[in-house]
């Protein structure tokens, strides 16, 4: 564990209560709506998956964390699961620190960077989550207290295919009260971010764009990111409020001079499985803003490392949630202990962002008030597992070919 990320676990104190067991579930549920181009491509069922760990206490509290691993390999986070399991029960559920090592040491030879890191990623959220529930209090009392009231949001969508159902997200987006629209645009697609910037506003609302390079590699360099920026700043004089992930895994080494020429902050960094690469990241200049995910970095413990990391190299720490609500509320928590102040908000409709929720996220004038119920405020009902059973069609494809831009698609009007 990065030695920042200590702090923060003080309030955990091992009395005594130990891990009884561990389960995976596996849940899929309706995802978006077919004017969604990451359901055209990826989830052509309409379907999409999310992995949970339930860790039960000796004393039968239960709590639930989630690996971004599932949407893409579900049944290797169940594998992965059911490895580390014997490892973990009998052991203190109240040390963090310990356990963290232990599920390091059972998978770091062949994963300490990568897809079991998204496992140890939901076995921690759920002993925090568990924890929380036993003590009574919200899980960012016990990861250092709360550091904030409230955090802007960001709202992150903007997949759609067609500008009608673009016109749907912004007017969406303004009901919230959000002030910022992420938008997904490729290289090729200057022209959906200017429309997209011409459109939102009348609304009041901004927009950043994701180039969603980091499943690319080589993926396009700064180059290509600056002429698309280009291209943008000659159909609009609004700007962009960040470029989010323009570089691919490939040219990461190319961040610093993009930041220095992009003209708008650069964010990027969701896809990291680890606080230290992240930090090395910082360190190195590469980012305006680092987005770390509790769901991938190894917990929520991990990811105030890279909130205190963040603050060392004067970065601004934006939590990445586009998982269940079981994602978002370990990054919600860990973002309220660190003292964040902007946070993602994800905008299509999947029915496992509001079913697994004690109470709803609350949200004031685009801002997430902090959350009130024990732990992560989150429950896994029999229910919810009936109605959301594993569907083996509901997993991610990553190797599919964008469909071609059809041409004036975007165009002024």
């Amino acid at each position: 564990m990065p030695e920042s990320a200590s702090a923060h676990t003080g309030a955990l104190i091992d009395d005594g209560v130990r891990i009884a067991a561990l389960r995976p579930v596996l849940l899929s549920a309706p995802y978006a709506d077919p004017e969604n181009l990451e359901v055209r491509v990826a989830l052509p069922t309409g379907w999409r998956t999310t992995g949970l760990v339930e860790v039960t206490l000796d004393d039968g509290t239960t709590g639930l964390g989630e690996g971004y691993l599932a949407v893409f390999a579900p049944q290797v986070f169940v594998s992965t699961v059911e490895l580390l399991a014997p490892y973990l029960v009998g052991r203190p559920a109240g040390d963090l620190a310990g356990r963290y090592r232990d599920m390091v040491h059972v998978t770091g030879y062949w994963s300490l960077q990568g897809a079991a890191r998204h496992v140890v990623s939901a076995v921690e959220a759920a002993l925090v989550d568990a924890l929380g529930k036993r003590a009574g209090v919200p899980a960012y009392e016990l990861l250092g207290g709360r550091r904030t009231d409230r955090i802007r949001l960001y709202a992150s969508g903007g997949d759609s295919t067609s500008p009608a159902a673009m016109r749907a997200e912004i007017a969406a987006v303004a009901a919230l009260g959000i002030d910022t629209f992420k938008i997904r645009a490729r290289g090729h697609e200057a022209d959906k971010a200017v429309w997209t910037l011409e459109h939102a506003a009348p609304h009041g609302v901004g927009v950043a764009v994701d180039m969603a390079q980091n499943l690319h590699d080589p993926g396009q360099s700064a180059a290509d990111a600056l002429a698309f920026l280009a291209a943008v700043r000659a159909g609009t004089r609004r700007p962009l409020r960040f470029l989010e992930e323009p570089l691919g895994p490939a040219r990461t080494h190319e961040y610093p001079a993009l930041r220095r020429a992009a003209g708008c902050p650069v964010a990027g960094g969701e896809t990291v499985t680890t606080a230290r690469e992240l930090l090395e990241r910082m360190a190195a200049g590469c980012y305006d803003m680092v987005q770390p995910d509790a769901t991938v970095v190894g917990g929520p413990v991990q990811t105030l490392a890279v909130f205190a990391g963040a603050a060392e190299h004067g970065v601004d720490p934006v939590v990445h949630c586009w998982g269940s609500a079981v994602c978002q509320a370990a990054n919600y928590h860990a973002a309220f202990a660190g003292g964040g102040r902007l946070a993602e908000w994800p905008m299509p409709a999947y029915p496992l962002r509001s079913e697994l929720l004690v109470e709803p996220f609350r949200i004031e004038a685009g801002h997430l008030l902090a959350p009130r119920a024990p732990g992560l405020g989150v429950r896994l009902t029999p229910r919810t597992e009936r109605q959301y059973a594993f569907r083996g069609d509901a997993v991610y494809r990553c190797l599919a070919a964008l469909p071609p831009a059809a041409p004036g698609r975007w165009s002024a009007g």
